[in-house]
């Protein structure tokens, strides 16, 4: 199946480019590599984007662990039945998605039980699978290395080397016979070992054979130089086929499911009582992350995958409330991170030489960079805009609330004593300086203004309390003793 969306892929490709461009661009570590992480980021950002709104995100991860226990598994059958086992063979992909459904439905089954909570539900199940596959890898399968670039962190800069070729000329086998030009024919003594004679005896029987003769594959004759031209061959990395069509799943999925997505995942009651099956949206979900953990699994590996679920939509949900920017946004952040990455990687991005890290890590690394900067500058969820509305609001407040102790004394006997600048921060319990300050930024906008010491309203501060209080104390707080509560008091 592989073989046979492979060779379609390069018969479109080979209409728009020549064989020499495709497969230069094939065996470059570094183009594969940025296409594989392009493509890592943009599945897992469109899934992660449903599993940071339904707050999914750790069973993400959990995900990525117990896909372990499937790929061991199917590995164990394959080897019963003779099999050769990789990564690319249908029943692993199955059996790790398998284990991520086991996943979810135990977790759901002791949550069920109301003895634990959901955190702590997924905290018992995923490292007990996990510890299953390390458990079966460690007693039944003991030649098998397992290490941080298999399971950790992956090798995405060696995804380029798993790649299968197709023949596109000279394709034909060569079959060579002793007839055939090629052949080289010689003479063997049948009897000369047995009888003890030399083969100058005239008693030597002898009898002519080919060294070379056979068939040859088309790269196998011409590595032997048995053929003039050498076959036409394209190049296509495994990993990469892959990941583009688990992406293609994943966007259709997603396109397919757009409307119960949304629904399920906002108001899921609601969605129940129109018929929709929150559940089983939800399962669907998780299998095809499942899917996506294990594509991505000697790539990126089993533990930084959840990066490209959780961080691109993260990143997109500081800048955006609409679920339709987060899909658009959250793969450009991970597409980027990837790109970047590579290149902090290979320590181009400050022209220093090679840093000799991990690829997929410098990935996960600068894609959360990317979320830092979003992160503190979001112009409407970041820190300093927060901070910075924080401090508004905080003057806004001040403001009304010196307007309202004047709006309430206005015109009444208390009024010098309660508005006289000199003890007016008494009487709100301020400081001299937030006193000054209030006033000075009042005074600007024409809501008050000083006379004879007294700081009083203009009509334009009056309409604004009035309004204040048409529009926020439209039902005042009211108590048998003390009255209407007016602003400032």
């Amino acid at each position: 199946m592989i073989a046979i969306i492979e060779q379609f892929i390069i018969n479109i490709a080979l209409n728009f480019v020549n064989v020499e461009t495709w497969n230069s661009f094939m065996r470059d570590p570094r183009n594969v590599a940025i296409m594989i992480g392009a493509l890592v980021s943009l599945s897992g950002a469109w899934l992660g984007v449903f599993l940071l709104l339904r707050k999914l995100s750790l069973t993400a991860d959990a995900i990525s662990h117990t896909v372990l226990l499937g790929i061991v598994v199917a590995f164990f059958i394959l080897l019963a039945l003779g099999s050769e086992a990789s990564l690319s063979s249908p029943l692993l992909l199955v059996g790790a998605t398998g284990a991520g459904v086991l996943t979810v439905v135990l977790t759901e089954f002791v949550q069920r039980s109301h003895l634990v909570k959901s955190d702590a539900a997924l905290g018992l199940v995923f490292p007990l699978l996990f510890a299953i596959a390390v458990i079966l890898i460690s007693r039944f399968a003991e030649d098998v290395h397992l290490d941080t670039d298999a399971v950790l962190v992956g090798e995405i800069g060696v995804a380029w080397a798993n790649t299968n070729s197709y023949c596109l000329d000279n394709c034909a086998d060569l079959i060579i016979t002793p007839d055939n030009p090629r052949a080289e024919v010689g003479r063997n003594c049948t009897n000369c070992s047995r009888g003890g004679i030399s083969p100058r005896d005239p008693e030597a029987i002898f009898e002519e054979s080919c060294s070379n003769c056979g068939t040859y594959t088309a790269a196998e004759a011409w590595r032997e130089r048995l053929i003039d031209a050498p076959p036409t061959l394209a190049f296509m990395p495994q990993a990469l086929t892959i990941m583009a069509l688990i992406t293609l799943l994943n966007i259709a999925f997603v396109l397919v499911f757009y409307k119960e997505l949304k629904l399920t995942s906002f108001d899921e009651q609601l969605a129940q009582s129109l018929g929709f099956r929150p559940v089983m949206m939800t399962y669907l979900l998780l299998t095809l992350v499942s899917l996506t953990a294990v594509g991505a699994f000697d790539a990126v590996g089993a533990i930084l995958v959840v990066a490209f679920f959780v961080i691109p939509a993260a990143t997109a949900y500081l800048l955006t409330d609409s679920l339709a920017g987060m899909l658009v946004i959250s793969p450009l952040f991970g597409i980027t991170g990837s790109a970047v990455g590579y290149r902090f990687a290979s320590g181009n991005i400050f022209g220093v030489g090679t840093f000799n890290i991990s690829i997929s890590a410098s990935m996960v690394i600068m894609t959360f960079a990317l979320f830092l900067l979003v992160w503190v500058g979001s112009p409407r969820y970041g820190i300093v805009a927060n901070l910075i509305r924080h401090f508004r609001n905080r003057q806004r407040f001040a403001d009304q609330l010196l307007m309202g102790h004047l709006y309430n004394h206005a015109s009444t006997p208390e009024e010098i004593a309660e508005c006289a600048l000199d003890t007016l921060h008494e009487h709100l319990n301020w400081t001299q300086t937030k006193v000054n300050t209030s006033l000075a930024r009042t005074r600007l906008r024409g809501w008050v203004k000083v006379k004879d010491g007294l700081a009083i309203l203009t009509a334009t501060g009056a309409d604004r309390v009035e309004r204040f209080r048409r529009d926020h104390l439209a039902r005042p707080f009211q108590n048998d003793t003390m009255g209407y509560i007016a602003i400032g008091d």
